[in-house]
Parts: C-alpha cells; structure tokens; sequence
C-alpha cells in the first residue's frame, strides 16, 4: 500500500506503541518510505541524518521540544521518530506552519476544499472539540485551519511516495477520516488504507466513509477536557 495512514487517540499510550512496532515492521525489509507526523511543522526533517544519530541530535534537527511542539511530548513520539531513524528512514514533519495559520484562517477558498455535508460536519467537530466555548464567528476560520492541516498532511505524504514503498502518517483520528480528513486531500489514484485506533471502543469496524481498519486498544480513564478549556476561554 503505498500510503498508510494510521490515526490515534493522543492519550493512549498503546496508540504510539502501535506506531513504533509499525515503523519497525515496515522498515525491516525496505518498505517503509517516510514517516510523516501531525506533531511536527512542515519542513522540519531528519532526512540528512545517520542512522547512529542521537536523541539530541534528532531533537535539534526537529526542533523539537515542548512548546515549539504545541506540547507534544518528546517522551511519548520519541520512540516512533528513533524506530525510523535508527532504520534509515527520514521522518518528515506534514502539519501546517504555526506562521501560517492566520492566513489559513483568512482563506475562505478553503470552504470549498470540502463537499458542503462534509464542511458541515467539520464544522460541528470544530464546536464540539471546542466544548461549545468558541463564538460563532470564529467556527469557520478555525474550521479553515483544520482543512489547511489536513491539505498540508496530504502534501509531504504524496511529495515522499516511492515506487514499492510505503508513506506512513501518523496523526489524530480526526486527521485522517476518509469522510473528512487527509483522504479527501490526495490526488486521484493514490491508493492508500485508513487505520483509527480507538481506546475503549466495542467495534471492531467503522463506518466504510471513515476508516478501513479500526484498532481496539483498552479504555482510558475519563478525563473532562471541557473542565480544562472553560479556565483559559474565560468561561
């Protein structure tokens, strides 16, 4: 397959785990063309790195750390960016320039990236992954920035495929939903297969528009995101 996109839940440590044991399988026989990573900017890359290549080393070249990260953390993406770099095996950030994003938001062109259903229902994530906090005005501009991420994700993954190899990007479930994410990005005729990995489903499908393979991990504790946001929107 020659792109692979594998979603996760970014609290579930078993998710990053599959990551890693992914890169390891693809890469032991020469498939594994490039990982791809929602955590790091576009045009940060390991490409001209050894395969010996430190901890340190691989952080510098990524500029890596917390808050240049948006808080992804070292200790929980370091060992899937180590499996692929210890393999030869150049990791590429895919998400949209953090200096980018105030024209994303500006950019109504990108209203029309999505069929008007699926725009819709980007939309209504966008609230709802918000907690109902944002003003209404701001829905679709933070709604642009999400396509825009998804655009960009799409971009390095296509840009890096191989003949006989394999893209892997890794990102957030909702990134790379057929229905609403990166699938619907990619140009015509790129073959690719869609994983969700979901901690505490009871399903071992999903719905054809979404995925194609669903990995079941175990449950994760509650955690009320909502009780978190209310403080820094003021609310």
């Amino acid at each position: 397959m020659p792109l692979l996109l594998l979603g996760e839940q970014h609290d579930a440590p078993e998710h990053q785990t599959l990551q890693r044991e992914t890169v390891q399988a693809l890469s032991q026989d020469g498939r594994l063309a490039a990982v791809v990573m929602e955590m790091l900017e576009h045009g940060r890359q390991t490409t001209h790195l050894p395969r010996s290549a430190s901890e340190t080393e691989v952080r510098q070249a990524l500029q890596w750390n917390e808050e240049a990260n948006n808080g992804w953390p070292w200790t929980v993406y370091g060992p899937v960016v180590m499996a692929a770099v210890g393999a030869g095996v150049p990791v590429l950030g895919g998400n949209l320039p953090r200096a980018q994003m105030r024209g994303a938001m500006a950019d109504s062109t990108l209203d029309q990236q999505l069929p008007p259903a699926a725009l819709a229902q980007q939309q209504s994530h966008i609230r709802a992954g918000h907690c109902n906090l944002l003003p209404e005005r701001q829905i679709a501009p933070m709604t642009r920035i999400q396509i825009a991420r998804d655009r960009s994700l799409a971009a390095v993954a296509v840009a890096a495929l191989r003949p006989g190899q394999t893209v892997l990007l890794v990102a957030g479930n909702g990134h790379v939903r057929r229905d609403l994410g990166v699938p619907q990005h990619l140009p015509a005729g790129v073959q690719h297969h869609v994983v969700m990995a979901q901690a505490g489903s009871n399903s071992a499908s999903a719905p054809n528009n979404q995925a194609d393979t669903v990995w079941t991990t175990p449950p994760r504790p509650p955690t009320d995101h909502c009780a978190d946001l209310k403080p820094q929107m003021g609310r």
